[in-house]
């Protein structure tokens, strides 16, 4: 569920909202930022496929080093229409991308999805400006620590704790310094006390957020 990134040892860090396909625009923002893959690094906050134009290219996104994700709702839904051989709802969901694709580009996405039940639900990064937890929707606890038992359910699809945000009942998590989440759709970043939420619908016309962490 858990993986930890020492990122003291990198020149910048990076936090990138869901990208939903947007690959190129993804690609463009980094070029502007002068992104070096050799010392730098990027993160996303999951929902790296479905509604966009390019989901199979950001999902080859894995496979680069200078490149980590947690899984967001959007890969489980994924992985769990292959399983399941029902790929109804995915499609509704943005998902008809890989029925649509030729039978190489289906095999490709299969073995990637294959490879997304490797990626964790929660990334933690210690930074020289501190430690920074990242997770798809929410981290539902009121305390955070390494390894804790927490509803992975609710990891990937919990609009809750930003609800009760939006009407003013703010509440701290205590454990780490920041905490990062993407799955509902901004049109601007949002902050209240220890909490991002930086998905800001690219694939909806919104700009990619992306967020320096050191």
């Amino acid at each position: 569920m858990y993986q930890r990134i020492d990122g003291t040892q990198c020149q910048h860090i990076w936090l990138t909202g869901d990208l939903h396909g947007c690959y190129r625009v993804l690609m463009n923002k980094l070029n502007a930022l002068k992104f070096n893959p050799y010392k730098d690094l990027l993160i996303s906050v999951g929902d790296l496929i479905d509604r966009g134009p390019e989901s199979l290219k950001c999902l080859e996104l894995i496979h680069q080093k200078w490149f980590f994700a947690i899984r967001g709702n959007h890969e489980q839904m994924a992985m769990d229409a292959l399983e399941h051989r029902q790929l109804s709802l995915w499609a509704l969901n943005g998902g008809a991308w890989f029925e649509e694709g030729s039978a190489q580009a289906k095999a490709e996405a299969r073995q990637l999805l294959l490879e997304c039940h490797q990626l964790p639900y929660i990334i933690e990064v210690d930074t020289h400006s501190g430690v920074h937890v990242i997770a798809h929707a929410d981290y539902p606890a009121d305390s955070y620590h390494w390894q804790k038992d927490v509803d992975w359910h609710r990891v990937l699809w919990d609009r809750q704790r930003l609800s009760d945000h939006l009407e003013g009942r703010h509440s701290i998590i205590a454990g780490a310094d920041h905490f990062w989440f993407g799955h509902t759709p901004l049109k601007h970043r949002y902050d209240a006390s220890n909490q991002h939420y930086i998905d800001t619908g690219a694939v909806f016309g919104g700009e990619l957020t992306l967020v320096q962490l050191q």
